[in-house]
């Protein structure tokens, strides 16, 4: 019975973490609906996670596109394929690369210092004097961070395929 027991254990804990990260999805979903918003709060999160990640979201797509480039160059000159080198670097970049190399950017950047801010609030006794002002701190905290990451994902992969394919075309 102790076998069982050593591998009942991890595996109810980790149903464990996953039910609470759904209640945590579904707290956040649901005020979505329920005013009142913070769009101040909302707009100061987007410049931060969008805006403030450009430089490392362009700098790590443009060394991979050129990278990228560079291998296929050297992999199609066996067999007199440089000319498709363009269209495979594009399809490469925007299929594969550049939105899972902006993801981890952003998940590298943007998650470290959400937690290192909530964490300082936390401390400093901030989201209890949120509570004691009557504003959920789930709504005044958690749902602009969340709607202004899900917002600008897409259009920092779209830049991030750009710079990518552009950093192809240099070299």
């Amino acid at each position: 019975m102790k076998p069982l027991a050593s591998i009942g254990r991890p595996v109810l804990a980790a149903l464990a973490a996953v039910g609470r990260m759904a209640i945590f999805a579904g707290e956040t979903v649901s005020h979505l609906a329920r005013p009142p918003w913070y769009p101040r709060e909302f707009l100061i999160q987007m410049l931060h996670i969008g805006y403030f990640s450009l430089p490392v979201v362009g700098l790590t797509t443009i060394f991979t596109g050129g990278a990228l480039a560079l291998q296929i160059y050297a992999g199609g000159a066996r067999f007199s394929a440089e000319a498709v080198v363009p269209q495979i670097v594009a399809i490469g970049m925007v299929r594969e690369l550049g939105p899972v190399l902006v993801g981890l950017m952003i998940a590298a950047r943007v998650t470290s210092s959400i937690a290192a801010e909530i964490a300082t609030m936390k401390v400093t006794e901030q989201i209890d004097a949120l509570v004691t002002l009557s504003t959920n701190p789930m709504k005044y905290l958690t749902l602009p961070r969340v709607l202004a990451a899900t917002l600008v994902m897409p259009v920092l992969v779209g830049v991030g395929d750009v710079i990518g394919i552009m950093g192809g075309y240099i070299v």
